[in-house]
Parts: C-alpha cells; sequence; structure tokens
C-alpha cells in the first residue's frame, strides 16, 4: 500500500508543477505559499490534535497572504 501512496504523491506532485508552467511568478509565489501553509497547517493541527482541516485552512490563507507579501517585496527590489 505504501507503494500506492508514493506514486500518487509522485503523480499529484508532477500535474502541479506542469500545472503551474502557464503563472506569472506572483501566481506562483502565491500558490506556492498557500501549499506550504496549508501543509504546515495540517501537520501542526495533527501534531497538536487540534483540527487538521481548520489547521490547513488557516495555513493555507496564512501562506497566500505570505507569498504575496514576499512578492510585492521582490518587486520592490
Amino acid at each position: 500500500m505504501s507503494r500506492f501512496r508514493i506514486f500518487v504523491a509522485m503523480a499529484v506532485l508532477i500535474v502541479m508543477i506542469t500545472g503551474c508552467s502557464h503563472m506569472s511568478a506572483t501566481e506562483q509565489r502565491v500558490l506556492s505559499g498557500g501549499a506550504l501553509g496549508a501543509g504546515t497547517g495540517a501537520a501542526i493541527g495533527a501534531i497538536t490534535g487540534g483540527s487538521i482541516l481548520m489547521g490547513t485552512a488557516i495555513g493555507a490563507g496564512a501562506g497566500a497572504v505570505g507569498g504575496l507579501v514576499y512578492d510585492e517585496m521582490q518587486k520592490k527590489k
């Protein structure tokens, strides 16, 4: 069963990478921030015994905002 999970994870990763190739730098940074935030929020929610879905939602929102702020800082350089 673990080989199947690895295969699915790799397939999802490949689809995500190829699906983002036409996006602007801003869109990519916001999406990347949201994805990283969602993963981190889910992990924190699972570790602390809280709601995994709530952690994912909060993390995704915070990560997306963080990605947008980072993009704006990069444009000002």
